[in-house]
């Protein structure tokens, strides 16, 4: 039994390595990646891409979440009911 186990590894370590691109070794346990260095580019530049996006439209808002650059006005309207006066804030942007 002592002698299996590590033949085991050793077998799966050399004939995943054949086909894999990456083999990695760390807390999580043994990984192979076999994706190309193209792929994991591609998926890469993908990741940064929408973190660039995410960025960009966090500092096109302000605070309430509305776009900066346009005209936004706060319009309030009172209204007298039988329970009294009643005020609206309506936020309006164009």
């Amino acid at each position: 039994m002592k002698r299996i186990i590590p033949a085991i590894v050793a077998a799966l370590l050399v004939s995943g390595g054949a086909y894999a691109q990456s083999i990695n070794i760390g807390p999580g346990g043994v990984g192979i990646d076999t994706r190309s260095p193209r792929d994991r580019a591609i998926e890469r530049d993908i990741r940064r891409e929408e973190r660039a996006r995410e960025r960009d439209r966090y500092e096109r808002t302000d605070y309430r979440g509305d776009r900066r650059g346009r005209d936004c006005r706060t319009i309030t309207t009172r209204e007298e009911t039988r329970h009294g006066v009643v005020r609206r804030e309506t936020r309006v942007c164009d």
